[in-house]
């Protein structure tokens, strides 16, 4: 199972570079020959454009590079990597963060591929039955047998977040869809799509989304993949993989994110309008769980700069600790409109603007949403 301690990195089939193991467990990289004459920065800050080895210095991605880390599975891929880790005999401890890049292989969110690839699983015909895709996650969160082991790592093994679900084409174009976290209501994706529903009406981008019927619950959350665009790959960055932040510690304030916005889209109106409504919509829709992963930005090639992907993961959620993951305006704990307000003001908005935006959105979720946070 092991590699070489090197991995190569591509894009659209074009090497990008190199992964390399150092001696003190950091994987550098270095862009190639070929990359370096009509590529881009595929890590902004990290990983400029120059000729030379890069060595990552935070520790929590494991020894890479954000951008690299944000090609590994969350959670519940972790899960079933684990799983089938153990029904294939192989000792989880063993293999280092190229091994498991190299099993994401070609199959990651993103862009980004790895070569040589290791596939440690039996491909088999998938699973159409959604109740029956879902009681099988069930039996994986409960820890029981199933004997869908490989087609549930088929798939959804390299997706991000943590409920189960699955990746799969439908008419051509690219969805993914949820399933119940062990957690979760049984009508979690109900949930999901009225807060995707509430979040179009208060003007915030989201793609496209559908309740998928069910016969036991109301319905499974699915949305279409805005990391695809038909065959071909998009290559997008978290801002916990653009800042190389630990998403899983409280690192950040809501005016850092309109702060990275406006930089990385070169000052896009719509776009930090767009990251101030989400902020107020996660504020009144109580979505706490609004780590440095839940928001992304996709490259778009063909234009040379980046923009701010459509939101995503949006839904009820609270923390351990009962607050925002990320602050707003320095307050986690009970954030309103002076605080979102100063936000926007502070990002260049019009402070009218800022208080009509927050207003109109928090009369939609209590309209919509209401029934959620009683």
């Amino acid at each position: 199972m092991k590699t070489d301690n090197l991995l190569q990195v591509f894009y659209d089939n074009r090497l990008v570079g190199t992964l390399a193991m150092t001696v003190n467990h950091k994987v550098a990289f270095e862009y190639s020959e070929e990359w370096m004459e009509c590529g881009f920065s595929i890590s902004p800050f990290s990983l400029p454009m120059k000729k030379q080895v890069f060595i990552p210095q935070k520790d929590y991605f494991g020894g890479l590079f954000g951008v690299f880390a944000d090609s590994l599975p969350d959670a519940w891929g972790q899960l079933l990597l684990s799983r089938l880790l153990k029904k294939y005999i192989i000792n989880p401890d063993d293999l280092s963060v190229l091994d498991r890049l190299s099993i994401v292989g070609e199959s990651g969110m993103g862009a980004l591929t790895y070569k040589p690839q290791k596939e440690i699983y039996e491909k088999q015909n998938a699973e159409e039955d959604l109740d029956e895709l879902a009681n099988q996650c069930r039996k994986i969160l409960n820890t029981e047998y199933t004997d869908k082991l490989d087609e549930l790592y088929y798939l959804g093994g390299t997706s991000g977040g943590a409920r189960p679900k699955i990746m799969t084409e439908i008419n051509g174009e690219q969805w993914i869809i949820k399933f119940p976290a062990k957690t979760d209501i049984d009508d979690i994706g109900k949930m999901e799509y009225d807060y995707a529903i509430c979040a179009k009406k208060c003007g915030i981008d989201v793609s496209e989304v559908k309740l998928f019927p069910s016969n036991k619950c109301k319905g499974y959350f699915g949305t279409k993949r805005f990391d695809r665009n038909g065959t071909k790959k998009i290559h997008m960055l978290t801002a916990a993989a653009i800042l190389e932040h630990d998403y899983e510690q409280p690192s950040l304030d809501y005016s850092d994110l309109m702060k990275l916005t406006n930089i990385l889209t070169f000052g896009n109106r719509h776009d930090i309008e767009n990251m101030f409504r989400r902020m107020c919509f996660n504020v009144f829709a109580h979505n706490r769980d609004d780590h440095s992963k839940n928001f992304s930005y996709i490259y778009m090639e063909d234009e040379e700069l980046w923009r701010l992907s459509p939101a995503y993961d949006l839904t009820y959620s609270s923390t351990y600790y009962g607050e925002h993951t990320t602050t707003v305006a320095g307050n986690g704990k009970n954030p309103g409109i002076k605080e979102l307000m100063a936000v926007g003001v502070e990002a260049g908005m019009n402070k009218n603007a800022c208080k009509n935006i927050a207003e109109i959105i928090r009369e939609n979720v209590n309209e919509m949403l209401g029934k959620y946070m009683k």
